[in-house]
């Protein structure tokens, strides 16, 4: 049996999406439509919009569902001119001028926050920020369905979320945005979303969604985070016995409970995933593929690392269904191959 440590990545489906959306496959009409087929469809997707807002606090905000976090970041982002930092996702760090500034915790300070863009938490090392009053955007994907999030006590004016990091089907997004605030489309034609995103929407992907995040800040109210970020301690302190020169990138930072971003200096990220892979367990490194061309991790970099270090960062995600006894086989698998991998560069 394969070991998924990946939940950064993607998170298996919940079984509350998967009968939402099979549900969902029963319902014949066009939300557009205005026959009774078509108005069950358009009551689906606003059972799914009222779900999705009580999940995430923004009772009486607006949401805007789109195929993806990366549309939602385009839609929100797109010519604003917005400030961010060097460790935003890349669908948000294509918008912004990575102007603002990021300590070697991870942490990042916002100067004008109407004029910037923070995410919540980092993908890669699971740093959580402090988001400033009036913040303009941030990326909530990480965060959402981990760890507590109110919208309309967060600070942010849109947030940016993401089906597939919560349990959701993949090619589902949204926006959450206070109410008064005018964006132009990135798709136009029929004028769906309240004239911000044309085209049919994917109500099976929507009522996945909605199902997803409902059961998502449900786990995360009774505390079942509580063991993962346990777990997550566990694998450290071993990997730190094991290899007394890891650096374990964000720690002294309020982080994720499920990540860990760590580097062992002059052993490749992407040599110890394909090592982890053929060992059984899935893990992702905190360097990335480009044109063939492996390059340093541009969050590694922005915190401060020199390159050395950059491209030797890996990530290990945990997910609620993780089990003490796949911590202990990771360990193990690591393990074995840093202590190869000592031998060869001795």
């Amino acid at each position: 049996m394969r070991v998924y440590l990946d939940h950064n990545a993607t998170t298996p489906l919940r079984p509350e999406a998967r009968e939402a959306m099979i549900a969902a496959m029963d319902v014949v009409g066009n939300p557009s439509s205005v026959h009774a087929e078509g108005r069950a469809a358009k009551a689906l997707i606003e059972k799914a919009r009222a779900q999705l807002a009580r999940a995430i606090g923004a009772e009486g905000a607006e949401i805007v569902f789109t195929a993806s976090a990366t549309e939602a970041a385009a839609l929100a982002l797109r010519g604003r001119g917005m400030h961010g930092a060097g460790i935003e996702h890349d669908a948000v760090a294509a918008w912004v001028d990575h102007s603002l500034h990021t300590d070697a915790q991870g942490r990042v300070a916002v100067a004008e926050p109407h004029e910037s863009t923070l995410q919540l938490a980092n993908s890669e090392t699971g740093v959580l920020q402090d988001l400033p009053e009036g913040l303009a955007v941030s990326d909530m994907t990480q965060a959402f369905g981990k760890v507590p999030v109110d919208f309309l006590h967060s600070g942010a004016m849109i947030g940016i979320l993401s089906a597939h990091k919560l349990g959701g089907p993949k090619g589902v997004g949204a926006l959450v945005m206070r109410r008064g605030i005018d964006l132009d489309p990135l798709l136009l034609g029929g004028g769906q979303e309240m004239g911000r995103r044309a085209g049919t929407e994917n109500i099976i992907g929507i009522a996945g969604f909605a199902a997803a995040a409902e059961a998502a800040a449900r786990d995360v109210a009774v505390g079942r985070w509580a063991q993962v970020e346990e777990f997550r301690n566990i694998l450290e302190t071993s990997i730190a016995a094991a290899a007394k020169d890891t650096i374990f990138v964000g720690k002294a930072a309020g982080r994720l409970p499920n990540t860990s971003c760590f580097a062992t200096p002059g052993w490749k990220g992407e040599t110890q995933v394909m090592q982890m892979d053929l060992a059984g367990i899935a893990i992702s490194a905190g360097s990335a593929c480009s044109s063939g061309k492996v390059r340093a991790s541009r969050v590694l970099t922005a915190m401060g690392y020199d390159e050395t270090t950059a491209q030797s960062a890996i990530r290990v995600s945990l997910g609620l269904e993780t089990t003490k006894d796949e911590v202990a086989r990771f360990v193990d698998a690591w393990s074995a191959a840093h202590t190869k991998f000592r031998a060869r560069a001795a």
